[in-house]
């Protein structure tokens, strides 16, 4: 009987041994649920701007309809979910106050912006205007940041009368704005000044077809970034086609920039690049093809090394910023230049123009430049 017994404990321990009390079951963590977004949001009126930024991550589509943005206020959509379309419809205003703005921001991926027939955006410039824009006077908001937007689209836009510049373009990849009109033409009586149409730094892969600007500084100045298109544009009133200024900044690389089949008219500058004088950089692969030019009173074609602040108003050319791979081709200008202007002026460093293309260029109507400095064979002279 004691053997019998011995055996049945021995049976019953290596049975614990072989069979583990099991733990606790684990359950796993519950899937994070899906956020369902309304279709589409309406948002109007004096709340419309601060129900429309509340509101954005709960929207697919946001459609702002006459909304009047309040005085020192931004209508920010700078935390959009990807895939977001943002309509303006009617007229979009905002309040007067004095600060540095901006009035507009938006920012995202996969982002559709667009304006609906007959919408417009109005900051009413005008009431800051003073003649001194950004330099001095009152301090004006910058109306448009269109900041870290990638893979998105900016469609039928209408702009009138941006106290300063007008959209900023900065930290973008893969941006393209089609049929956007920037209308500042009142502001060549009424004092505006410093009303840039694009100012575009640190982007790639940015596209700007059919664009219509009129205002009192730069269509276009691309301060840095690659790969990027202006097409299709008429610029009227304003400083022309511009590279830079190149120098000085956080960021001084220009490459693969294209600028084609558009027109400047009534303006100071045609085309302009401008490279600071004694700082470092690079401008690389600058194309301007088929551009019209039509009454310019100052410079036809500008292309300087010692810009310090004001065209030509640094000392001798440097070549900390090299200007290499330019192509100036079928440049349309016959009797553009005032006769007090200059057709053609180039100042560069030694040895810091290099692998230039040049045909097709006719720019007349101006004076001849007498200060040209190692100006590249292909162009011949400094006309």
């Amino acid at each position: 009987m004691l053997s019998t017994t011995v055996a049945l404990l021995v049976a019953l321990a290596a049975s614990v041994v072989a069979s583990p009390v099991a733990g606790p079951e684990i359950t796993p963590a519950p899937e994070p649920a899906l956020v369902k977004r309304a279709t589409s949001c309406t948002f109007s009126g004096s709340s419309g701007a601060s129900l429309a930024s509340k509101s954005q991550q709960s929207c697919s589509t946001i459609v702002l309809s006459s909304v009047a943005v309040p005085s020192g206020t931004t209508l920010d959509l700078s935390n959009l979910p990807d895939d977001t379309t943002v309509i303006f419809e009617g007229q979009t205003t905002w309040g007067y106050s004095e600060w540095a703005g901006p009035l507009l921001q938006i920012k995202g991926n996969k982002i559709t912006i667009e304006g609906a027939s007959g919408a417009y955006l109005n900051p009413d410039g005008a009431r800051w205007w003073d003649g001194s824009g950004s330099n001095g006077g009152v301090t004006k908001p910058k109306f448009f940041y269109a900041h870290d937007l990638t893979d998105s689209t900016i469609t039928n836009l209408h702009i009138q009368n941006t106290p300063v510049q007008a959209v900023s373009i900065n930290g973008c990849d893969g941006l393209t704005i089609t049929g956007m009109t920037i209308d500042n033409s009142a502001g060549d009586s009424e004092g505006g000044h410093n009303t840039d149409g694009f100012d575009i730094g640190s982007s790639n892969n940015v596209i700007i077809t059919g664009a219509n600007v009129y205002n009192q500084d730069d269509c276009v100045a691309i301060n840095s970034g690659t790969d990027i298109t202006f097409e299709n544009g008429v610029c009227s009133g304003g400083h022309g086609l511009s590279i830079g200024s190149v120098g000085g900044r956080s960021d001084n690389t220009v490459s693969g920039v294209t600028f084609t089949n558009s027109e400047v008219k009534n303006s100071v500058n045609g085309i302009r690049i401008k490279a600071t004088e004694g700082d470092t950089g690079t401008i690389s692969g600058v194309t301007y093809s088929s551009i019209t030019l039509a009454s310019i009173s100052k410079y036809g074609i500008l292309i300087e090394q010692n810009y310090d602040g004001g065209d030509l108003d640094g000392g001798t050319a440097t070549s900390g910023i090299p200007i290499t791979g330019l192509t100036v081709k079928n440049i349309s200008g016959s009797g553009a230049v005032s006769s007090s202007g200059y057709d053609v002026v180039i100042t560069c460093g030694s040895g810091a123009c290099s692998s230039w293309t040049w045909s097709g260029v006719v720019v007349t109507g101006g004076k001849k430049y007498g200060s040209c400095t190692n100006v590249p064979s292909v162009v011949g002279s400094c006309s």
